[in-house]
């Protein structure tokens, strides 16, 4: 195939901007050329020489949504100090991610995950793959913590990534719910003591300097 020009790529990449938020709401499934082509004013046929199908069209969108979270959440949250500052700055920036709502339909993966989780296919595997980067990071940064001595030596990585991870998504669930800001401060607040029970004195210290409210 050809290489695409700097034209090209920039209408490929407003595509993606517009499948990716159409995804988050209405589901990868959603997603198709036809539907595209409504909202974009386009032809399908100008669409097909982007994407020769829709399980194209659906990989490529679940790649832009990745180098979202990767711009938006995993950079800064690795800007931090390696160990329980990173573990922090990652769980903030993510949550930060769906307080703005970057994807109109909350967090992008996690509605991928819910409608995808018994779907086999390549569509799923790329999903389960990259969500268990994101599970990976966290864990990694958790045994980063461990040992710098900021978490106590018997924390498991695997649960107390879970833990966090589920007071994320959660916050996700409930804010499309019922519409309420609230619940993002209540997964802040869950992650900040998650940790902090697993943390050292010293953990401590570092957490509390991370979350202490600015003058």
């Amino acid at each position: 195939m050809p290489s695409q020009t700097p034209r090209g790529h920039a209408t490929k990449q407003g595509i993606l901007e517009v499948a990716t938020a159409i995804a988050s709401v209405e589901g990868l499934e959603g997603l198709t050329l036809g539907r595209l082509a409504t909202d974009l004013s386009m032809s399908k046929s100008g669409l097909f020489a982007h994407f020769g199908s829709k399980e194209e069209l659906q990989l490529a969108t679940i790649e832009h949504a990745r180098q979202i979270y990767v711009e938006q959440v995993i950079l800064p949250g690795l800007a931090h100090s390696p160990g329980i500052a990173t573990l922090h700055g990652l769980c903030d920036s993510y949550v930060a991610l769906m307080e703005r709502r970057v994807f109109p339909g909350g967090c992008f993966f996690a509605a991928a995950m819910a409608e995808f989780d018994a779907r086999p296919g390549v569509v799923r595997d790329t999903i389960a793959a990259l969500q268990r980067q994101w599970l990976d990071m966290l864990e990694g940064a958790a045994r980063d913590a461990i040992g710098a001595g900021e978490l106590d030596g018997t924390v498991d990585p695997i649960q107390l990534a879970f833990e966090l991870e589920a007071a994320m998504l959660s916050a996700n669930w409930y804010f499309h719910l019922y519409n309420d800001a609230r619940f993002f401060e209540l997964s802040r607040s869950a992650v900040q003591r998650t940790i902090s029970a697993a943390a050292s004195p010293q953990g401590r210290r570092i957490l509390e300097a991370l979350t202490r409210p600015q003058a």
